[in-house]
């Protein structure tokens, strides 16, 4: 007589066939399961610096590559170029903000336009700077103009307090100039051919002749920008993450007037509405101010 099978025994074979069942849906959900859990790819960021610079540009490019440090996939930076340059001030922050990233990972620049004056000093921390042949490349300078107006009836705490000389003028631009200067000689002065007078002219030179005088490496897109850098942070496998360049208008727009490349100064660059702060600029164009630009529309 064959005896039936116990129910503990019945429950012992259904719990071994489900385990069983479990071994086998878990093998063949493993790979999915990796799959999910596979690493993010490294990456290499563009990031604009377009237009010309304010204090706006500087916050959002600040913004930017704080957020590229911060990411553990960006392994380096390309800084797509096309500024005439603009505020002082601006352009130092974004030089700085620039050259701390560059002791954390590679930045290389491309320039497809326009890299002048506080655009090309943004640009100076980086590893390599392409250029096309027609690109617009150096004005190493700086510009400024004095607050004017005042009362006879204002009391001061010191002679100093609400004017500026034409030589306190001359000796706040010469300072910025030789930061500038200096930073170019710092940053480029092994591939210049160039002396630190010629610098300080503060000419402009097309990319084919800035590649040839060191103030640009060599003649190429933005894709060769992007290869560069991927080269110099050891990146086989990688993926292109594109910042937008800022929608927002800043306080200096860029205009043309009779075909000519001009900047027009709607107010004080330091943001002080009402007060007629000292301008300091590093900005390769004509500069007007928007009372002249209107004058000349009427007439």
């Amino acid at each position: 007589m064959v005896s039936k099978p116990s129910s503990a025994a019945s429950a012992r074979t259904i719990s071994v066939l489900a385990l069983v069942a479990a071994v086998l849906v878990g093998a063949f959900l493993a790979p999915v399961v990796y799959d999910a859990a596979a690493p993010t790819p490294d990456r290499v960021a563009v990031i604009s610096v377009d237009g010309t610079i304010t204090s706006y540009t500087a916050d959002q490019l600040e913004e930017d590559l704080h957020e590229a440090r911060e990411n553990e996939s960006i392994k380096a930076v390309v800084l797509q170029v096309d500024s005439p340059g603009g505020s002082a001030a601006a352009s130092e922050r974004m030089y700085l903000a620039v050259n701390r990233t560059a002791q954390e990972m590679p930045v290389v620049s491309s320039v497809q336009g326009t890299g002048a004056s506080g655009a090309y000093y943004t640009m100076l921390p980086s590893e390599s700077i392409y250029v096309t042949p027609s690109s617009v490349i150096g004005s190493v300078g700086v510009r400024g103009s004095a607050p004017y107006g005042g009362t006879s009836s204002e009391i001061r705490t010191g002679p100093d307090k609400a004017s500026m000389t034409l030589d306190h003028r001359e000796a706040q631009i010469e300072t910025l100039k030789h930061a500038f200067v200096g930073s170019v000689m710092d940053h480029r002065g092994d591939e210049l051919s160039l002396s630190r007078e010629e610098v300080a002219y503060a000419k402009v030179y097309t990319g084919a002749r800035a590649t040839q005088n060191g103030y640009a490496d060599d003649i190429g897109t933005l894709q060769t920008a992007i290869d560069r850098a991927a080269s110099e942070a050891g990146l086989e496998n990688y993926e292109v993450v594109e910042k937008e360049p800022p929608t927002r208008s800043g306080i200096i727009l860029l205009s043309s007037q009779n075909g000519n490349s001009s900047v027009v100064i709607q107010e004080s660059p330091i943001g002080y509405d009402g007060v007629r702060a000292p301008q300091f600029l590093m900005v390769y164009g004509q500069v007007q101010y928007e009372d002249e630009v209107i004058g000349n529309v009427s007439a």
